[in-house]
């Protein structure tokens, strides 16, 4: 939150003296999206496949895609201009109304309604119940990011607490999470598909729970933009959001296989038998969004997990956030 705060201030202040730099910045060409995604993941399926499949090529888009590499990073190229949209959580965009901003991004669409992860065992555990737990130590992610701090929020609701009853290491990057969990005394570890399927096919562990199932729906990623780019684009914007759904369609209509067949494009260094597991595993828990319109009861939980993890101390209205209007009539 305060790295967001931090790019917000600053670029308040800078606004003026950027407006010379800004005009010479290379311009989106016509029907171009310039979007920017927190990160690269299977987690991201429908964006892809809406692309790979030429749905967006159908409705005038060309996507021009960029990582962000985090979530402060992403917000900071909507919030300079050098991205049109920006994939991420919707919590960035809490952050920033929380401080006091009154021009910023709002959600117009979301991808994901729960979290992604999966919770892996170094023990096969039958009928795992969040009880488990106790007494044990697990890896959940960096300390401030949402699969750590929806995780803790889990456990804190069984009666389950960091440093008395469970250990939680949330000081563990993201890309070192499993080599950490290998080569130490971890019991368990969230992960991301594809990389928990193939590290339970490897023998190495075993799946205990989805971290999706017993969070429940959580606005999980999100497409954002500023409401001005929104209106003035509405014809493509609407575009964008129902390729995305017809992407959606595809994955609910087609095997696992069919459906990796047209991710591989996007992941190079994954088999196609590899993302056909990821795939499967997120249709299991209904990791994907049906619909484009973000619930007011799923934004009301992630202010929950938000406030629990003390990221914010009150509530933020729902309309400051999101506008579901397009996604509404798609």
């Amino acid at each position: 939150m305060k790295k967001i705060l931090t790019f917000v201030c600053a670029l308040a202040l800078c606004l003026t003296s950027c407006f010379c730099f800004v005009g010479c910045k290379k311009k989106a060409q016509k029907g171009t999206i310039r979007l920017n995604e927190v990160t690269h993941s299977v987690f991201y399926a429908p964006l892809y496949l809406a692309i790979n499949l030429g749905y967006m090529e159908e409705n005038g888009i060309n996507i021009e895609l960029t990582n962000g590499g985090g979530s402060d990073a992403s917000m900071t190229a909507l919030l300079s201009g050098s991205a049109d949209v920006a994939l991420m959580g919707p919590e960035t965009v809490v952050y920033v109304e929380a401080g006091g901003s009154t021009n910023h991004p709002v959600v117009f669409g979301q991808l994901t309604k729960k979290d992604g992860s999966f919770l892996i065992s170094k023990t096969k555990i039958t009928n795992f119940s969040i009880g488990d737990l106790k007494n044990k130590k697990a890896i959940i992610g960096r300390n401030g990011g949402m699969p750590a701090m929806t995780f803790e929020w889990i456990a804190n609701q069984a009666g389950l607490t960091n440093g008395v009853n469970v250990t939680f290491d949330k000081d563990t990057a993201f890309n070192m999470m499993v080599s950490v969990f290998e080569s130490t005394n971890a019991d368990f570890c969230t992960m991301f598909e594809p990389t928990a399927s193939e590290f339970v096919a490897a023998n190495k562990g075993y799946y205990a729970t989805s971290v999706g199932e017993l969070s429940g729906e959580i606005p999980y990623t999100c497409f954002m933009a500023y409401p001005n780019y929104i209106s003035k684009n509405k014809e493509q914007m609407s575009g964008f959001l129902s390729a995305i759904k017809k992407a959606y369609v595809y994955m609910t209509t087609h095997t696992a296989e069919e459906v990796a067949k047209y991710l591989k494009p996007s992941f190079d260094g994954s088999s196609e038998a590899s993302l056909a597991k990821a795939v499967e595993k997120y249709l299991q828990i209904d990791a994907w969004s049906n619909s484009p319109a973000m619930s007011k009861d799923s934004y009301n939980r992630l202010l929950s997990v938000l406030k629990n993890a003390g990221t914010i101390t009150k509530d933020v209205e729902f309309s400051k956030v999101v506008d579901n209007s397009l996604a509404n009539e798609i």
